[in-house]
C-alpha cells in the first residue's frame, strides 16, 4: 500500500491531549490547516520526550542568537472533535530547517516490523522511545507507514512543548518512594519491599 504523507507547513492548530482516565489515557498530537484534521496516536513517554527534545532544540536556537518572543505562552490548545486516529506512531523525528527557520516534526506510523513500544523500558531512554535528532524527510513515494509531516515557527514549537508537558503532568501523581504512577488504589512499590503504597 503507498505511503500516505500528510504535510502541514505552520498548522493553525497542532497540539497534543490525551482521552480517557488518568492511568487509561490515550495521547494524541493533532495538527490541522482549514477544514483539515489529522491526528495520530502515540504513547506517553513518547510525547514527553518529544517535548523535552522541542525545549532543549529552542533553547539551543535562542542561545544561537535565534528571537524567540518571551511573551507568555497561551492556554493548552484542545483537541478538534471528532478525534478519528489516522495511526499509531512508532518513531518521532524532530529537526531543524535553517533556510526555512521552523521546527520540523515528523511522526511515522507504527509498522508491522516495529517492535511495540514499551513505555516501561523507555522513561530514559530517548531512542527507545522512538525520538530521533535526525532530520529524515518522508517522500509520498514508496511503500512503508503513513507520515505526519509539520513544520511549525519557534514560536508555535514553544506553545506546543508547554502544551504537551502539561498533558503529560496531569496523569497520575508519582509514588513519592519509587516515581512511578500511583493508580487511586496504590501500588506495590519497589522501594518498600513491594508493600502497597
Amino acid at each position: 500500500m503507498p505511503r500516505r504523507v500528510f504535510s502541514f507547513d505552520r498548522p493553525d492548530h497542532f497540539t497534543c491531549g490525551a482521552v480517557g482516565q488518568p492511568g487509561q489515557r490515550t495521547f494524541f498530537i493533532q495538527a490541522a490547516k482549514g477544514d483539515r484534521v489529522v491526528s495520530v496516536a502515540l504513547e506517553k513517554a513518547q510525547v514527553a520526550v518529544l517535548a523535552e527534545r522541542v525545549a532543549t532544540l529552542l533553547l539551543a536556537l535562542r542561545q544561537g542568537g535565534l528571537p524567540i518572543s518571551d511573551e507568555p505562552l497561551g492556554p493548552v490548545a484542545d483537541l478538534s472533535e471528532p478525534i478519528v486516529e489516522q495511526f499509531r506512531v512508532g518513531t518521532l523525528t524532530l529537526g531543524w530547517d535553517s533556510d526555512r527557520q521552523r521546527v520540523v516534526i515528523e511522526a511515522r506510523e507504527l509498522g508491522a516490523d516495529d517492535d511495540e513500544f514499551d513505555e516501561g523500558e523507555a522513561e530514559a531512554d530517548e531512542e527507545a522511545a522512538g525520538v530521533s535528532g535526525q532530520t529524515q524527510i518522508a517522500s509520498d513515494v514508496g511503500d512503508g507507514g503513513d507520515v505526519v509531516l509539520v513544520q511549525l515557527e519557534p514560536r508555535a514549537a514553544l506553545e506546543f512543548a508547554n502544551g504537551a508537558v502539561a498533558v503529560v503532568q496531569a496523569g497520575r501523581p508519582p509514588c513519592p518512594q519509587c516515581g512511578a504512577p500511583l493508580d487511586p488504589t496504590g501500588h506495590f512499590c519497589p522501594r518498600l519491599n513491594g508493600y502497597a503504597h
